[in-house]
């Protein structure tokens, strides 16, 4: 079995692509499932941001895992797989599990070094588990990952200024409102904010414009009683959606990231919220930083007078100047991805030789067992104690011979020609391949556990 990836990111496919391919909810569950059983599929989890759907499944077999997957995405996407194929990657194996470390650990991000990416990979590896997709091997490049991550966070200054998708979002959107005073520290000081949605990002959103001194907060939210939560630490106030264009016509900076399939904020609601602006209800440029994918914000929102939409293409080119200034840490997280990478290649080739140390160590102690009954009868009337400590020197002479040549084994089996030595060591120390292939067997079958559902 190999760790194969298919997707697709800001990287890939431009933001229009990335809004018609996200998936989320009950629709991300049923796309867990269909990957699940598509027949080269051993295990999978999919992870689905605002800029990246990702999906990453343990095959048997290539060609059919990488066809399965990529018809499975377009048909729950509803994009035509040629119009998908074009801005698709794909990961195998090594590059599969290298890819993942460094998604997790944020050097993938628009934003390089963010810290929203660890807590989505979290997610998905447990919304995988939950539904019983994830996999033995899965479940363990899931926990490296997010090992590698906290590493980065935690040895590097990655995520030093704090920088996410909100933070960088916020700081262009002060640049609009405040173009020639922008206030030092606290570009939001006397502005009103209106957060739509009231998930995490919303939650990320409400104390990031609170950190950064924002006159007054309103949370406009579907459910009434998450948007009282959310207010309540900031001591803001909230809105019901109904009420959006009055919010809207108070506001200066307007942060929207729901999880609506469609528009949540139309051209006719800005038109009526810029009347009210008109009369009185407010002065000043309207900003609306769009989060969202699927888009919160019509596009047309952006084409009215005094109005602008900041989506998530604007925040690239912002991404990348972030990255530029943090080069040396982003540095120093490639060399953690590198090292953990390298512990797991070193496990993965000490677990191939492990059958032949574990069928070294079980001749030995037959060969040990064999002497042992030989010298039985000749012991005579040798006490207990002294026969028990005659058994023990005999394993701990075996087991000090053996040391050296099954950790050198090991230590070798991952450098060029690793597996002359697995060899010698069989035919030094006359293995019995029949011992050795028991041991493989044995391992594998704890390694698959009890069979999928429907399988024998």
């Amino acid at each position: 079995m190999s760790v194969l990836t298919v997707g697709l990111s800001h990287r890939s496919a431009p933001v229009a692509l990335l809004e018609r391919a996200a998936v989320s909810g009950d629709a991300l569950g049923k796309l867990l499932r269909d990957v699940f059983q598509a027949e080269p599929v051993a295990g999978t989890f999919v992870v689905s941001t605002c800029n990246r759907v990702e999906i990453y499944a343990e095959v048997d077999k290539f060609h059919a895992g990488l066809s399965g997957i990529s018809d499975l995405l377009a048909r729950h996407s509803g994009i035509p797989l040629t119009e998908l194929t074009p801005h698709l990657y794909v990961h195998y194996e090594d590059r599969a599990v290298q890819h993942l470390l460094a998604v997790a650990s944020g050097l993938d991000s628009m934003v390089v070094g963010e810290t929203q990416i660890l807590g989505q990979v979290r997610q998905a590896l447990a919304l995988a588990r939950e539904q019983g997709t994830l996999g033995r091997v899965l479940d363990d490049l899931g926990a490296l990952a997010l090992r590698a991550a906290k590493r980065a966070h935690a040895e590097t200054g990655i995520d030093r200024a704090g920088a996410n998708l909100v933070s960088v979002g916020v700081g262009l959107a002060a640049a609009r409102l405040r173009p020639d005073s922008p206030a030092a520290g606290q570009p939001l000081a006397g502005l009103s904010v209106l957060v739509v949605g009231a998930g995490s990002m919303s939650s990320l959103a409400v104390a990031t414009a609170n950190r950064l001194g924002a006159a007054s907060i309103v949370i406009a939210n579907r459910t009434a009683r998450r948007a009282d939560r959310l207010a309540a630490s900031v001591a803001g106030a909230t809105a019901g959606l109904a009420d959006l264009p009055a919010a809207l016509a108070a506001a200066d900076l307007v942060i929207s990231c729901t999880g609506a399939d469609g528009a949540v904020i139309t051209t006719g609601m800005a038109r009526d919220a810029l009347a009210l602006r008109a009369a009185g209800a407010a002065a000043g440029p309207l900003v609306l930083l769009d989060l969202a994918l699927p888009r919160d914000v019509e596009p047309a929102v952006g084409e009215l007078p005094g109005v602008t939409v900041l989506g998530l293409d604007a925040l690239e080119a912002a991404g990348h100047a972030a990255a530029a200034a943090q080069a040396e840490d982003v540095a120093a997280v490639r060399a953690i991805v590198a090292e953990e990478f390298a512990a797991r290649v070193s496990a993965r080739h000490a677990a191939r030789v492990a059958p032949t140390v574990v069928a070294l160590r079980a001749k030995a102690a037959e060969v040990v067992a064999a002497e042992l009954n030989r010298l039985g009868g000749r012991l005579g009337s040798l006490d207990e104690h002294s026969r028990a400590e005659i058994a023990r020197a005999m394993h701990r002479v075996a087991d000090k011979l053996l040391h050296a040549p099954t950790v050198r084994v090991k230590e070798l089996a991952g450098s060029p020609g690793g597996d002359s030595y697995e060899t010698a060591l069989r035919v030094l120390f006359d293995l019995d391949q029949q011992a050795v292939d028991a041991v493989t067997r044995a391992d594998a079958a704890l390694a698959l556990g009890p069979a999928r559902e429907g399988t024998p």
